[in-house]
């Protein structure tokens, strides 16, 4: 499955086909694809196919999440007397993996109004521009996606 996407995406960013872009492309999808199976493990398909619907179900989250935070941005921004009260604020997860905190602090990054400041072991430092934003975050949908993409990622 990697080597076909590999392949597919020489072929694209090429622009063209011609013999010799093929027969490279087919010799570097290869060599990448052994790579990846001999140093760095992703050689089980089946696994990758389970996965698929969690990462599709975090990014559906994410894409929802950044929606709902840029109608609160915009609704502060467009009040007429921009009252909004920044906070920080300090939640812990359950979060095993450093893969997956690290998402968990992007996600909030990317979502407007808020910022991770920083993560230390389970504990994150989030600045929100209103506290209307840091309610529930520790409990957020991005937590649960998480999570469960974790749990996949796990095992």
């Amino acid at each position: 499955m990697i080597f076909i996407i590999i392949f597919l995406l020489w072929i694209i960013f090429n622009g063209r086909i011609t013999t010799e872009i093929v027969l490279l492309g087919l010799l570097l999808a290869g060599a990448v694809t052994w790579f990846d199976e001999k140093y760095i493990g992703h050689s089980n398909l089946n696994v990758s196919l389970k996965r698929l619907p969690a990462l599709i179900d975090y990014l559906f989250t994410l894409i929802i999440e950044i929606i709902k935070a840029n109608i609160i941005m915009i609704k502060i921004t467009l009040a007429p007397k921009l009252e909004f009260e920044p906070c920080i604020i300090y939640f812990k997860t359950d979060l095993k993996e450093q893969f997956t905190k690290v998402l968990l602090a992007n996600s909030i990054t990317l979502t407007p109004g808020t910022i991770t400041a920083s993560l230390e072991g389970d504990t994150y430092c989030v600045h929100c521009l209103d506290k209307s934003i840091a309610v529930g975050m520790d409990s957020s949908s991005f937590v649960k996606v998480i999570t469960k993409l974790e749990n996949l990622w796990i095992k």
